[in-house]
């Protein structure tokens, strides 16, 4: 007993030292296959430690560095000659690319980032031969946001919408500090456009604090009106410069035209039942309508005709004579001894 008492509190001695010794859990890394390339050249990104299954997308980016992110977003990316990799079942993935020239000026970095799924993001040195390159916007007293990673919309269309309710996403991005000073519970404008029509904006409180050099991801609702369909487009300001614009696709809502022409087909067909049932309540009956109103007589110069039918038994019923059928003479009287008003018969007589 004494032993196992002894046991118990030397494991519960050891076990802070061990958790402190334990190795943290490996992140997603990348790797290239050189650090310098010129145009039109290519190199093979690869990876590990990433999600299994999870679309990639590979950007070499400017004005940028693996510690700050990329500065300006995907604005700063070569965007048309990026690549995109799935990652296999064992979380690893390689990939070639074209050397391209970002629009910003170096320190470039590959950037490779989640698109579906978990959004990890690692960002590489790379150096691409003859392109300029320029420092790093110098941090200022004050604190300073930038969009360090693309935005996208959250969410999902509910059944209400389908009827005309208002459509409501999240709009989710990455922002670096890039002052002196921590920036706490930034106040950020979310604006829709459509069409030809300026944004319409509204303030967005985000609460937590960015520190100097710092990251965070924001997440801020957006809602149209209800009714709403059509291309949109979401913008968001912060101390009056645009940070980020994503293109929003909302569908017709088909339910409200279903719901009017059904309506257009029920309430004229109640109606007319409603007003069939009205006219039969308050007509009077057939009774009353005799009583009330005399007989017709008959119209003058007119005579009234009434076809009579009459029966005769089938023994009965009269045979019209043919006009060519011969008389038959009967056959008890002869000719000349047929009575008459002169010469009476003297049948039966003495």
């Amino acid at each position: 007993m004494a032993f196992c008492l002894l046991l118990t509190a030397l494991v519960l001695a050891l076990l802070p030292a061990l958790r402190a010794g334990a190795a943290p859990a490996p992140g997603p890394t990348v790797a290239l296959s050189r650090g310098e390339g010129g145009t039109g050249g290519e190199i093979t990104v690869s990876g590990a430690g990433w999600k299994p299954g999870a679309l990639l997308m590979l950007l070499i980016c400017g004005q940028a560095e693996p510690g700050k992110g990329v500065i300006g977003g995907t604005n700063s990316c070569a965007n048309t000659e990026g690549r995109a990799a799935t990652v296999d079942a064992e979380g690893a993935f390689s990939r070639r690319m074209p050397v391209a020239e970002p629009p910003r000026p170096c320190p470039c970095v590959v950037h490779v980032a989640g698109v579906t799924g978990r959004q990890d993001v690692v960002d590489v040195a790379f150096t691409v031969a003859g392109h300029p390159v320029a420092p790093l916007p110098e941090a200022t007293g004050d604190g300073r946001l930038a969009v360090l990673a693309s935005a996208r919309l959250d969410g999902s269309s509910g059944v209400l919408v389908w009827f005309g309710a208002p459509a409501a996403r999240e709009v989710v991005f990455t922002v670096g500090n890039l002052g002196r000073t921590a920036v706490k519970n930034p106040v950020f404008q979310v604006g829709t456009s459509h069409g030809v029509f300026s944004a319409q904006y509204e303030e967005r409180r985000w609460r937590g604090t960015v520190g100097p050099g710092g990251k965070a991801r924001i997440r801020l609702p957006v809602e149209l009106p209800a009714g709403a369909h059509g291309d949109y487009r979401v913008s968001v300001r912060y101390a009056g410069e645009v940070l980020v614009e994503q293109p929003w696709g909302v569908g017709r809502p088909w339910g409200v035209t279903l719901f009017w022409v059904l309506l257009a087909l029920v309430v004229p067909a109640a109606l007319f039942r409603a007003g069939m049932t009205v006219v039969d309540r308050t007509r009077p009956s057939g009774d009353v309508r005799a009583a009330g109103r005399p007989r017709p007589g008959p119209v003058p110069g007119h005579r009234r005709r009434r076809a009579r039918l009459h029966v005769f038994p089938r023994s009965r019923r009269p045979v019209p004579a043919a006009d060519d059928a011969p008389t038959t003479a009967l056959p008890w009287f002869a000719p000349d001894s047929a009575p008459s008003e002169n010469s009476p018969t003297t049948k039966g007589q003495a």
